[in-house]
């Protein structure tokens, strides 16, 4: 019998570290950890092993071409495929960051939107039947926090095609760099514009890959794992990493959903309804 592959992107450290760990703990088949630095991912795996869990390590940069070939390449000549894929990985720049907005804008989206992108269309190839994505979101990344209605309109259009999706993401940037992002209704927040872009992403691939081979019954989701206490947040969330990998790894595990938006609670709601309380 094969052997079943989870891949968890950016799993190092908070949500990704403690996603990795639930699915030692439950996912039946060989679970990798990766992330961009090496000597942080191996200290994250040799942490996890030293509490008697087993796992694998792999590079992976996903905004790094090279990278993402090397670690397919890997998985195929090992594998032959992979049965779970948790796109975790992502940056955010911190509020009180002086860099320019648009150098902000152009950095975030090219890791959190492009960067799940590329790792996507690498690896989605090799998805065996019933394999299962899940495609780290936020509460930012619901329509809701996008200001325009011309823009809502676009992001939700049901034949919308990756590309469209993606030169949406390149406009603002350019918006962002020249200055107009607000003017042109994207709001002030490259993180929440580069998780509406990832959540998105999920509807359409999931729709893609339905009329491509729906006897595939591969499923995409997006997830809001909840206002978590990491880097990323600068410990402010509310929540441990454990109470953030739930949502995750109930999607990961358990789910029959297929292109929904999942809350913290499990529950799948409107992307582009209202936004539930609180975060």
């Amino acid at each position: 019998m094969t052997r079943k592959i989870a891949v968890v992107t950016g799993g190092n450290k908070g949500i990704g570290f403690a996603i990795v760990r639930g699915l030692c703990e439950k996912f039946d088949g060989d679970v990798y950890l990766t992330s961009r630095d090496v000597g942080r991912g191996e200290s994250a795996v040799e942490l996890l092993k030293c509490a008697g869990h087993s796992l694998l390590y792999h590079q992976l940069d996903i905004t790094d071409q090279k990278s993402v070939d090397s670690f397919k390449n890997h998985l195929i000549s090992k594998y032959g495929g992979i049965d779970l894929l948790v796109n975790n990985a992502a940056i955010a720049f911190k509020n009180d960051s002086t860099e320019p907005f648009g150098l902000q804008a152009r950095e975030t989206i090219n890791v959190n939107y492009f960067g799940t992108l590329r790792i996507c269309e690498s690896l989605f190839p090799i998805l065996r039947q019933d394999a299962k994505v899940v495609n780290i979101s936020s509460a930012l990344g619901h329509l809701s926090k996008i200001p325009s209605i011309h823009l809502k309109e676009q992001f939700k259009n049901k034949n919308l095609s990756i590309e469209e999706l993606s030169e949406l993401m390149r406009k603002f940037v350019k918006d962002s760099e020249e200055g107009n992002n607000v003017k042109e209704g994207w709001g002030e927040s490259a993180y929440s514009v580069s998780k509406v872009g990832v959540s998105a992403l999920s509807f359409v691939q999931q729709r893609l890959l339905n009329a491509e081979n729906p006897n595939r019954n591969i499923s995409v989701n997006a997830v809001h794992p909840g206002y978590v206490k990491t880097d990323m947040t600068s410990h402010k969330g509310v929540f441990t990493i454990e109470e953030g990998a739930r949502a995750p790894l109930f999607l990961s595990l358990k789910s029959t959903y297929k292109g929904q938006f999942v809350w913290k609670d499990k529950k799948a709601i409107e992307w582009d309804g209202q936004l539930p309380e609180p975060y």
